[in-house]
């Protein structure tokens, strides 16, 4: 099982950064799969993810700013982030609730 996110990187306040992350090694469809992060010193936070249903959730310091999809098909999910703010600094990491990737550097500064 593999989980590979890409798409971080440095990006000015109000700026915009689209992370994907590619899984391998398992029934991607069957799995609810989501994306979390993690400030320095401190817990992570659950930013976005898919219920069973297939319907979304969103932390409420994201919702409105970040939109969620995933292409099944393709073996990949994907977190649009728009209006990005400096405390949406963090490393941000695919999974599955079980499975994790190895995280993505996101670092809002100007």
């Amino acid at each position: 099982v593999q989980l590979v996110e890409s798409g971080g990187g440095l990006v000015q306040p109000g700026g915009s950064l689209r992370l994907s992350c590619l899984a391998s090694g398992f029934f991607f469809s069957d799995y609810v799969m989501g994306w979390a992060r993690q400030e320095p010193g401190k817990g992570l936070e659950w930013v976005s993810g898919f219920y069973m249903n297939g319907s979304t959730y969103y932390a409420d310091s994201t919702k409105g700013r970040f939109t969620i999809s995933r292409d099944n098909a393709k073996n990949m999910m994907y977190l649009q982030m728009n209006s990005l703010k400096p405390e949406d600094t963090a490393v941000y990491y695919c999974h599955t609730g079980v499975y994790w990737g190895q995280g993505t550097q996101v670092t809002v500064s100007s």
